[in-house]
């Protein structure tokens, strides 16, 4: 019986689609890079969760140190540089 609960829940998550971003707006795309050129970086791709959770993200920008991965929220504050 567990083995078949378990099958079947296993289905269902499969079968949950994943969420994707969408991209920004222009003019949220513009307020995107110039949080990130504050931190002396450009270029990159942007994107805007799904979610309702009002996050941006900003991958793949190059920095002098490196490449990294920018998270941004609704205010276009930026709360979390990876290094990508």
């Amino acid at each position: 019986m567990n083995k078949v609960l378990f099958a079947v829940a296993a289905l269902a998550f499969a079968a949950t689609p994943a969420l994707a971003d969408d991209k920004p707006s222009e003019a949220e795309a513009a307020k995107i890079k110039e949080a990130v050129a504050a931190w002396g970086c450009d270029g990159g791709t942007y994107e805007k969760e799904t979610e309702g959770t009002g996050v941006f993200e900003a991958e793949d920008v190059k920095c002098k140190a490196g490449q990294y991965d920018f998270r941004l929220d609704k205010d276009y504050k930026v709360f979390v540089i990876t290094r990508d």
